[in-house]
């Protein structure tokens, strides 16, 4: 009933038929040349209703093909033909939903998994909330006794208490109560196996909790957790159209006066009007049609699936043809979270106090180097003290003052602005140092390493074979650390010392395109905009990041940059692949219709054939297709560390 109601026309067009049958074998030829003429005549006033309408809007379609076909059917007395072009017509938009159901399964998948309620700990029920506990069986948690309510998922605030059931899907990012978990997190970040959390550490919405109950306190609300954003971005790519389904469309002009030509060529020579209306039965490519749609959704849905999501259909043909890819180096080529290799003074202030007054600064700052000296800090059990005042200067440093005792952190030019005495430290390769200056002297230094990620290499070299010949990298870093790094990925530019306008005019010069840059961070915000492709990185990255992007990785992993590419390419190729064996095998049964060797009938079966096919080939986008191996020893970040850094 379902699929009468959801296909009307379908269940019409086979109850007519089979009503026809029935007359034909009564004897009642010329009543059923009428009912099935009738009907198909109907059906042809329907479509040009919608025909005229688009017709009138500017968008020209091949459904005029259809429509002019089922009419010379009927006038040439066809009426068979006609009643199977009505549902092979009808078919085609049947089977046009499937596969656009099979193309989008992983989008859809997302989007039908929004939670929609929560358990929520009633107040005072529970350990408390910075409890870690023994999970939800344990006295006093309020699991068993009545002592949660359900709510709406949009209800939940900040600083709640929830209860997540075995197998239910975590509503909201939030932090992990019980003392361990195990989560599901595939559909985010395309990791197949499980992964466990223990106390303290971030969980996030969309993962799927394993086989015991956890107790969560809640970080983020509805719209701000992870997999909320994530379905935004779903919704927006699956309503999105690629160029290349704008191209398809243009083809029907061409393809339209191509049909109408043989058709009134095979009439003019064998005399017979049958002819016209034999060639235009096989002129009905549905392909043009379904095909390129199809194959963009398969590929947004295959890169969904690989934790890659893509806000439109058009960034897929985009990705297909990148010859220029840029990066940001910390955090994007590197794990963006430098270690303390050593601290250099400059004075009688020791180690720690230096430490301590850089790290109480840096609280104040969003540059991912400030984490970094904050855990340093952390490590030596070092108080951090509380500003009066505190100003960041993005890319530069930041300012801040301790009971009247200025403290400035950052870049040498910036800290020499207000410190006298500044003294740049020896580096080895690979190195930076981030320096202080404390009351208007020069304190000293702290000297960081920040290692270049597993899965550079590999994907650089990934990005080479696909045909992605220059590789830059843009940094605020010094370009002696700059020029390490990039010696040791295989980068073939670099440019260094870079502002976000700097990095922005940049892009905009690279003489290769389209350009996809790659990076992670509020400062990429702006150069992520301007590229032909912007990649976030998005599990680290900033929400500025994330929305100036075209494609956001949701796994911490660099090597999805390439895999987006490939799926791009895969992706055109399927899509153009589909469009022609289309137009080929219509044009051939065309010739063979104008030629007198296509009946009708036959030719109205054949067309579905054409299509299954079409659309069968376009499916194949759903497929990873043949790629590189992993690289043994090559293995991305852990899943602890990922959760690490997307609930900073």
């Amino acid at each position: 009933m379902k699929v009468v109601l959801r296909y009307p026309l379908v269940a019409g067009t086979v109850v007519a038929l089979l009503g026809v049958a029935i007359l034909l074998m009564s004897g009642q030829a010329w009543i059923s040349q009428l009912t099935a003429s009738i009907y198909a005549l109907a059906v042809a006033a329907y479509l040009s209703v919608g025909m005229i309408r688009r017709l009138r809007s500017g968008h020209w379609g091949i459904d005029i093909l259809a429509v002019t076909a089922i009419v010379s059917t009927v006038l040439v007395g066809e009426f068979i033909a006609s009643m199977i072009i009505v549902l092979m017509m009808a078919g085609g938009t049947a089977l046009e939903d499937y596969a656009a159901g099979r193309a989008k399964g992983e989008l859809t998948a997302l989007l039908a998994r929004v939670p929609q309620t929560a358990h929520r700990e009633r107040s005072g029920a529970g350990n408390g909330a910075g409890s870690n506990g023994t999970g939800p069986g344990a006295p006093g948690s309020g699991a068993e006794n009545g002592q949660h309510e359900d709510v709406a998922a949009t209800d939940v605030r900040v600083g709640d208490i929830l209860l997540v059931k075995p197998a239910e899907v975590v509503p909201l990012d939030g932090i992990l109560l019980s003392e361990a978990g195990t989560f599901d997190e595939s559909s985010l970040t395309g990791e197949s196996m499980p992964v466990e959390r223990y106390a303290g550490d971030g969980i996030m919405s969309g993962s799927i909790n394993g086989e015991a109950a956890i107790r969560m306190q809640v970080a983020a609300v509805m719209e701000d957790s992870q997999y909320s954003r994530i379905v935004a971005l779903v919704k927006e790519a699956s309503e999105s159209r690629a160029p290349m389904v704008r191209l398809a469309d243009r083809y029907a002009i061409p393809f339209t006066a191509l049909a109408y030509a043989l058709g009134a060529i095979a009439w003019i020579i064998s005399g017979s009007p049958t002819r016209f209306a034999e060639v235009l039965v096989v002129a009905t490519p549905c392909p043009l049609l379904i095909a390129a749609p199809v194959a963009f959704l398969g590929g947004m849905s295959q890169a969904a699936k690989s934790g890659i999501i893509v806000k439109y259909a058009g960034v897929l043909e985009q990705l297909g043809k990148v010859r220029t890819a840029a990066f940001d180096k910390t955090g994007t080529l590197t794990y963006g979270r430098p270690s303390l290799v050593a601290i250099m003074t400059a004075g009688s202030m020791d180690e720690n106090e230096l430490l301590r007054l850089a790290a109480s600064a840096e609280q104040y700052s969003s540059h991912v180097l400030a984490a970094s000296v904050m855990e340093a800090g952390q490590s030596r059990d070092l108080g951090f003290e509380t500003a009066s005042e505190a100003v960041e200067h993005a890319t530069h440093g930041v300012r801040a003052v301790f009971n009247g005792l200025e403290v400035v952190v950052g870049k040498p030019a910036f800290v020499a602005e207000s410190v006298a005495g500044v003294v740049e430290t020896e580096l080895d390769s690979g190195q930076l140092a981030i320096y202080v200056g404390v009351g208007g002297e020069f304190a000293g230094a702290l000297v960081m390493s920040d290692p270049i990620r597993a899965e550079t290499r590999r994907t650089l070299a990934e990005l080479r074979a696909l045909g992605v010949t220059e590789t830059v990298m843009l940094t605020g870093d010094a370009l002696a650390t700059a020029e390490h790094i990039a010696a040791e990925a295989g980068l073939t530019q670099v440019r260094a010392e870079c502002l976000p306008p700097d990095k922005v005019e940049a892009v905009k010069s690279l003489p290769k395109r389209p350009v996809m840059m790659v990076g992670d961070g509020v400062n990429d915000a702006p150069v992520l905009a301007v590229a032909d492709v912007g990649i976030a990185m998005g599990a680290r990255g900033s929400t500025a990041a994330g929305e100036s992007a075209d494609v956001v990785i949701i796994l911490d992993d660099l090597s999805k940059a390439a895999q987006a590419v490939r799926i791009g390419q895969r992706t055109v190729r399927v899509a153009m692949q589909s469009i022609w064996i289309g137009i080929v095998l219509s044009v051939g049964l065309m010739v063979a219709a104008a030629a007198g060797y296509v009946p009708a009938i036959a030719g109205a079966l054949s067309q579905e054939i054409v299509d299954l096919a079409t659309i069968l080939n376009a499916l194949r986008s759903l497929s990873p297709g043949r790629h590189m191996a992993p690289v043994r020893g090559q293995a991305g970040v852990s899943t602890a560390a990922i959760t690490r850094t997307v609930f900073r």
